[in-house]
């Protein structure tokens, strides 16, 4: 493997001068450490290590080399921060390496001393985009705490079965959830602990911020496995109840190390934006651990709401190089006159989550000049293909296989597929399972094992593979839509009624069909300047456009139009939720 960029940027660091203070190791050192000792595990020269933590290997390396002022950009001291928080109303935080590190070891202390939690504890976060929520993550790094993040929109219900199921013994959430936390906080016997991010009060409740503000910062990071426990994600739970997919110091932190530049490609000097919530991987990924190898500058707006204009305006203000978020976000993007817009920094964005439709990505670039790389993965993987810079952009293809995975299409026989026929994406995890790969579903040894298939972890999802080495999706395994014979993916049709000026968003799933035994049904959400139309007029229009936007037999011969289309906590459409609709019908 090449030497990657991350050395090369070390060269201009040895013509600097060394600076007058003296800290415990030389400057360049102190980058050559964080960099040169993972090179020569990249090229198999050394073994993986044993011990690794995030916060005392990464994050507190980039504070040293930052104290010692070696770096610059063209000559020029560092400006961004590691972190940059606004709120849309005029409050901003910045925070250096060292100010993270010193909050983060207060933070520590609290969970420790005041909390009573000890590694391998769990603690369950469930806080929107505010700073607190990043200072939680590297303190239960240090204190080898495992976090299972949790998005703000959850129900009582859904808190209820996280504290349960992962018997955490403590909670942290603001003052917004707080009481649907106490309304089910009596039937969870493991929970200790309740900690609130607020200004105010609540009997039952510790004040965070009071308690960490009076803390020591003085800590010492515990020593981690690399293999340890780090973070548990309750997946999106299309069907059937979330699974508890843990992420090791390994598979989240060490994972960016190895695997190089391949979806990011960032420098120190770069700043990025994940609109990706706190309680997804993908807001992990982007906003925690792959930027921040880098020494990038983490950039995060509270956005309450996902509005365009409050995107947009953002992009117009703040020097922000990568923008990270969901096909849903460039689909609002799209809706709006983008030639009024003029973005300040914006050079590189990225989709992931679902499939982002190549009309989209074709309105995104005619307007702005900018291309879409789409990446693709699962919260039980990270990232594991993309369309990286300088790669060709292939529309309706998500890229090629991303270092340290072997992807592959496989048959029900795990057998490995030529390219260009369908089958189940898979990851060779045999006989050496790859870094990023989960752990395991936490107290569910069957479905773990109900994961792999032969030498193969099976996603799940369906599509193909070309002669390029590009994949292609076409839908989960069970969204696969089988009429008359034929199989069809949902997200062809999707993507052929998505470039109809009058749809807005949109799901495909089967329908009964006493002749066909299923048929293509599409639910429609309209546009803004289509809502008044006739719908009777419009489903043929829409249907004629499928019929010449792909194979005529896969144009949905039901449409139903709708205000909204049920998703996940994650945002992904519950096409499982459509389809027993459908088919309770009957």
């Amino acid at each position: 493997m090449k030497l990657s960029f991350k050395l090369q940027t070390l060269k201009s660091l040895w013509t600097l001068k060394p600076p007058n203070r003296t800290f415990h190791g030389h400057p360049r050192l102190l980058a050559a450490d964080l960099y040169s000792q993972y090179e020569s595990v990249r090229q198999g020269k050394r073994e993986i290590p044993q011990y690794f933590n995030f916060a005392s290997d990464v994050l507190d390396k980039w504070s040293e080399i930052e104290k010692a002022s070696i770096f610059c950009c063209a000559g020029k001291r560092r400006s961004n921060p590691a972190f940059w928080w606004i709120d849309g109303k005029g409050e901003e935080v910045k925070w250096s390496f060292e100010e993270l590190g010193f909050l983060s070891r207060k933070v520590a202390n609290m969970l420790t001393k005041v909390c009573g939690l000890q590694k391998g504890d769990r603690i369950v976060v469930i806080l929107p985009r505010i700073p607190e929520w990043w200072l939680v993550n590297v303190a239960c790094m240090r204190a080898g705490i495992v976090l299972i993040p949790g998005v703000s929109l959850l129900s009582p219900k859904d808190i209820l079965y996280r504290l349960q199921a992962s018997k955490a013994k403590c909670i942290i959430t603001d003052d917004t959830l707080a009481p649907a936390v106490d309304s089910v906080a009596s039937e969870c016997q493991f929970l200790k602990t309740k900690l609130m991010v607020s200004k105010g009060s609540r009997e039952g409740w510790l004040n965070f911020t009071d308690l960490y503000k009076n803390q020591s910062a003085d800590h010492s990071c515990i020593k981690t496995r690399i293999q340890d426990s780090m973070t548990i994600f309750f997946t999106s739970g299309t069907t059937g109840f979330p699974k508890m997919t843990e992420h090791s110091q390994g598979s989240l932190g060490f994972r960016p190390l190895l695997s190089e530049r391949y979806w990011l490609d960032l420098t120190p000097s770069d700043v990025i934006w994940s609109t990706a919530d706190t309680g997804w991987i993908l807001g992990a990924l982007a906003s925690v651990f792959d930027p921040w190898v880098f020494g990038s500058c983490i950039f995060i707006h509270r956005l309450p709401r996902i509005e365009s204009a409050d995107i947009l305006n953002t992009l117009c203000r703040f020097p922000i190089d990568t923008l990270v978020g969901a096909p849903t976000l460039f689909r609002m993007l799209v809706q709006n006159d983008l030639s009024r817009y003029k973005f300040m920094n914006l050079k590189h964005c990225l989709s992931g989550g679902e499939p982002l439709n190549p009309e989209v990505m074709e309105q995104w670039k005619r307007e702005t000049g900018l291309d879409i790389h789409e990446v693709y993965g699962q919260t039980e993987t990270g990232i594991i293909c993309c369309v990286s810079k300088g790669m060709r952009i292939k529309p309706g293809l998500m890229g090629k296989a991303a270092p340290l995975y072997d992807v592959q299409i496989i048959d029900k026989n795990a057998n490995i597929l030529p390219p260009g026929q369908q089958g189940e994406i898979a990851v060779r995890s045999k006989p050496n399972r790859p870094l990023g790969l989960f752990s395991e579903y936490v107290d569910n040894p069957k479905k773990t094992a109900e994961s792999e298939r032969g030498d193969f972890y099976v996603t799940g999802d369906r599509g193909t593979m070309d002669e390029d080495g590009y994949f292609q999706f076409f839908g989960r395994d069970d969204d696969i839509i089988i009429s008359s014979g034929y199989r069809i993916g949902p997200f062809e049709v999707e993507s052929a009624l998505i470039e109809h000026p009058a749809v807005a968003e949109t799901a495909v799933v089967s329908s009964p069909d006493p002749l066909r035994g299923e048929v293509v049904k599409a639910f429609v959400v309209l546009s803004p300047t289509f809502s008044s139309s006739d719908l009777e007029s419009l489903t043929c229009d829409l249907q004629e456009h499928v019929k010449k936007a792909t194979a005529p037999y896969k144009y949905p011969r039901k449409v139903e139009f709708v205000q909204e289309l049920p998703k996940t906590v994650t945002g992904k459409i519950k096409r499982n939720e459509l389809r027993n609709k459908e088919w309770g019908r009957v």
